[in-house]
């Protein structure tokens, strides 16, 4: 039964965990449940995309252990590049400095998926999609768990202030991080499949730029200050409007790898 999906599974039970640590930290106000609520309500979104993923376009020579090691350590080490090469933009946000984040973020994020695109054993575009959204949601839980920690402390312990960064950063991160990395590192991995050179290849070059456009207005529209209502409708609706184009993305390139593979007899 569809139902018992593996990728479901993990989602309904991560989600009433989530539900249960955030009440027993209302509840009781014991600071030792904040570690629990932030690390699910960081993780389940983006362990449940990667799942799904790796449920309908696995390889067969891709581990489970290796794709946690492509989230985690390909996360942590462009999380770190990313904080280093910001930190004199992040002082001063403009435009320009938001699409200096966008092609930051975008490039630290393929580093650990690259070294592995340097092995002929993942040669398929399924493996780089799986390889890009692993490394893309890796590095946006990471991000979330700052994000909510800071934002905890600066409310000074205000619960409703969790829910707000999880909603906005952990349920959409499908629609962020993971649709830009995974995308760019499928067409990265089609070409190659494509016997086609992929250094300064322009269809990978191209990929990676729509990215980090899409990235940069994802950053200008939710850094603006915009109070009224009418302001907050646009900024929602530019936000869907982006989401739809990220994910309209990466689920078109999963397509063209899932007919690859059935192609080549691998599932």
């Amino acid at each position: 039964m569809r139902f018992f999906r593996p990728w479901l599974q993990v989602l309904i039970v991560g989600t009433v965990l989530f539900i249960a640590a955030q009440e027993a930290l209302t509840y009781t106000e014991n600071p030792n449940y904040f570690p629990t609520v932030i690390l699910l309500g960081s993780f389940v979104v983006p362990v449940s995309f990667v799942t799904y993923f790796y449920e309908h376009v696995k390889h067969r020579e891709i581990s489970m252990p290796l794709l946690t090691a492509c989230a985690l350590v390909g996360g942590v080490i462009g999380l770190i590049a990313a904080g280093f090469i910001e930190f004199n933009t992040l002082q001063g946000l403009s435009i320009g400095g938001l699409f200096f984040v966008g092609l930051v973020e975008e490039s630290v994020k393929l580093i650990f998926p690259v070294l592995l695109f340097q092995s002929s054993r993942y040669r398929h575009e399924a493996d780089g999609l799986l390889f890009g959204i692993a490394a893309g949601m890796g590095f946006a839980a990471l991000e979330t768990m700052g994000y909510g920690l800071v934002a905890f402390i600066r409310s000074q312990g205000n619960i409703s202030v969790l829910w707000q960064v999880f909603l906005i950063r952990g349920f959409l991160s499908p629609a962020g991080h993971a649709a830009w990395t995974g995308f760019v590192c499928a067409v990265l991995w089609h070409e190659r499949e494509r016997k086609r050179s992929v250094l300064f290849n322009p269809n990978v070059l191209g990929a990676f730029i729509v990215v980090i456009v899409l990235h940069a207005l994802w950053d200008v529209l939710n850094s603006t200050d915009w109070k009224t209502s009418y302001q907050q409708v646009w900024i929602i609706a530019g936000n869907v409007a982006i989401a739809g184009a990220s994910l309209a993305l990466v689920i078109f390139r999963y397509r063209a790898a899932k007919k690859m593979l059935a192609k080549e007899n691998i599932q």
